[in-house]
């Protein structure tokens, strides 16, 4: 597997003759060390590249020949984030942004023109639904927004001709599940790219791709990273969509990743699969405890039986409920906030995927930026808060939430 590039390993070992595991490719994909026989990834800092002639410099811009130009189209470092998470994910290449945000917007952006229509999913991030319903708008594209996973509603808004789909699922912050292969059907018969937006279940959890998504995407700065380090993004999907669709507006408006980043990136994939399945194992344990509590209206957890669509949720996340927890309280506003003030180990912050357990009030955080009236339509009241489960043990976690409750 190579990036649009033509960048590969530079090693004097065949490949293995048999499909490896993704936590193989999470340590080894890309891999390419440069003369000195690095054990770890190098890290290439620079911001160009030199030419041995003329005549290289003239064959490289005109992608006749191998070579890295410039780092804001491609980088070494870079590069090798970009092929070990597409190995992981599945994808014929990957194109890492500095930001989700940025790959939320390339990843649409690179697609519509005037007088296009885009479906998305109602329950989605907030940056998302501005993108959607405020700035695309400006540019003469129309959207429609489709609540829940009711299939008739799914073929209504989708029998008409519709450039792209954006589905969020499972959704931020109340866990809502979208049936992927379903609408990407649907969304195939008009002539429609599914964007999946994978955050929340991250590349363990869930494979788009393999559901029938035509592309996935990231924001590398949750569990990807999963530490509180860096921002990042990142775009995968066909080698036909990335050459001749997105690389041309990444290229020219510059949503570059840097290097830095992107080594920081590489190493946090090594161990991307035991962290989130850890973080899972105790989001299961802490949707549970919560769901027996009065204090507690209800518990929104794919993992738990009392989810809506805890069987699809089931059959399309491996098995796994995710490691984010959306609680609705009994008490209004100030009775949550108290409850977030008590808590002793659970940092408030409105970060997610990260290795500590933090919690936000998505009503005056994360979501502020909407209406009342469109966050009431996401279920999202001031009695909600969302927890983003770490790899603290379980039982202190529990703890905390229970004095915090007491």
């Amino acid at each position: 597997m190579s990036t649009p590039w033509g960048y590969r390993p530079r090693n004097n070992r065949e490949e293995p003759q048999w499909d490896l595991h993704p936590q193989t490719h999470a340590v080894r994909a890309g891999l390419a060390r440069s003369g000195f026989g690095e054990t770890s990834e190098a890290l290439y800092l620079n911001s160009g590249f030199t030419y041995s002639n003329a005549e290289e410099a003239f064959s490289s811009f005109a992608d006749e020949t191998d070579h890295f130009l410039y780092s804001r189209f491609h980088n070494p470092t870079i590069a090798m984030f970009e092929q070990r998470l597409a190995a992981i994910e599945g994808a014929e290449f990957c194109v890492a942004t500095g930001s989700g945000m940025s790959a939320m917007f390339a990843s649409l952006a690179c697609l519509v023109e005037q007088g296009d229509h885009v479906v998305a999913s109602a329950a989605m991030f907030s940056s998302c639904h501005v993108v959607i319903t405020e700035f695309l708008p400006k540019w003469g594209v129309t959207f429609e927004l489709v609540k829940g996973n009711d299939p008739a509603a799914w073929a209504k808004a989708l029998s008409k001709p519709t450039k792209a789909v954006f589905i969020e699922t499972p959704s931020n912050p109340l866990m809502e599940i979208v049936d992927i292969q379903l609408v990407s059907d649907l969304a195939h018969k008009v002539g429609a790219t599914v964007i999946v937006d994978n955050v929340m279940a991250s590349p363990v959890l869930q494979k788009p791709l393999q559901l029938g998504a035509d592309v996935v995407m990231y924001s590398a700065t949750k569990h990807i990273d999963g530490q509180g380090r860096v921002l990042a993004g990142a775009i995968l999907g066909s080698a036909q969509y990335i050459q001749e669709k997105l690389m041309p507006f990444t290229r020219h408006t510059g949503p570059s990743l840097s290097p830095f980043n992107a080594w920081v990136l590489v190493k946090s994939l090594e161990t991307m699969q035991m962290r989130v399945e850890r973080m899972v194992e105790n989001a299961q344990a802490i949707a549970e405890f919560l769901e027996s509590r009065k204090e507690i209206k209800s518990v929104r957890f794919p993992g738990l039986k009392s989810h809506p669509e805890h069987a699809l949720a089931m059959k399309q996340m491996n098995g796994g409920g995710g490691t984010t927890v959306g609680i609705e309280f009994v008490g209004d506003q100030s009775e949550v906030f108290a409850f977030m003030n008590r808590l002793k180990i659970i940092d408030i912050s409105n970060n997610l995927g990260d290795s500590k357990s933090l919690i936000t009030h998505p009503a005056s955080s994360t979501h502020r930026r909407l209406t009342p009236e469109v966050q009431a339509e996401m279920g999202i009241t001031p009695s909600v808060l969302r927890l983003s489960v770490g790899l603290e043990h379980s039982s202190d976690l529990i703890k905390d939430l229970t004095q915090a409750l007491n």
